[in-house]
């Protein structure tokens, strides 16, 4: 699903349960689409808005309800996680696939070829990739803000991708928190799961790129920063000097 500010990208073989939730105070529940994975975790909800058109919620639950209602699902144990090559793999010929990358897309593919985690690419790119502190990102963000910096948010999960590409100009921070609060996205990131964040390097036929990488303490990506860009487009030089100067 692709929008000009908001794009999907959506994984259907995850995909197991979906919950028409209607209004309730008492429980806190609002009404809205709700999609879980076979273990029932929560994939994507859809919140009504105030303007939504609930004539039109309520044909969609209608046309797609299921005639059997169970009060219980057949929940089923989790894929083994994936078992990775990270400390043999060939750090040097690793190291030439990603100096010789074309493109973004490619880089995935270069990490199954090597069969290495995501994480442990990192530490063993070289000058492809660095460590930074866990609080640049609250710089990174403020400083999109205040210089109005057209970025781009990657938040993913195993059965969704979502992809905000645009301004952010509403920072604010809490106790162990940072957030976005514009009206047409927002974005929480709890700061104390960071266990840490990487400026990385990719080289593309249009250039290098650059993004701001965030892990949390079992290796699995939080979110994913880079600066507006299409296909064919050099990376936006503000973009580049603001990620290349966090510490």
């Amino acid at each position: 699903m692709v929008g000009e500010d908001i794009d999907m990208r959506m994984f259907f073989e995850r995909w197991a349960f979906a919950f028409a939730v209607f209004d309730n105070e008492q429980a806190a529940f609002n009404k809205s689409i709700q999609v879980f994975d076979h273990q029932g975790t929560a994939i994507v909800k859809v919140f009504l808005q105030e303007k939504s058109d609930h004539h039109a919620f309520e044909a969609l639950v209608r046309e797609f309800e299921d005639s059997l209602q169970l009060p219980v699902l057949p929940i089923r144990a989790a894929d083994p996680a994936p078992v990775y090559n990270d400390d043999l793999v060939d750090v040097h010929a690793f190291r030439n696939d990603w100096n010789g990358l074309k493109d973004t897309h490619d880089f995935f593919p270069m990490l199954k070829k090597h069969n290495v985690s995501r994480l442990h690419a990192l530490r063993i790119a070289g000058d492809f990739a660095r460590p930074v502190a866990n609080d640049q990102v609250k710089l990174l963000l403020q400083t999109a803000a205040d210089k109005d910096v057209e970025i781009m948010v990657f938040v993913s999960n195993h059965g969704n991708i979502q992809i905000h590409t645009g301004l952010v100009k509403k920072i604010v921070e809490i106790p162990g928190w940072i957030n976005v609060m514009d009206a047409a996205f927002n974005l929480h990131l709890k700061l104390d799961d960071i266990a840490s964040t990487w400026v990385v390097k990719k080289p593309t036929t249009d250039g290098m790129v650059h993004s701001l990488e965030i892990f949390d303490a079992r290796g699995n990506m939080v979110v994913q920063f880079f600066g507006k860009r299409k296909p064919g487009s050099a990376e936006l030089p503000a973009w580049t000097e603001l990620v290349t100067g966090l510490q």
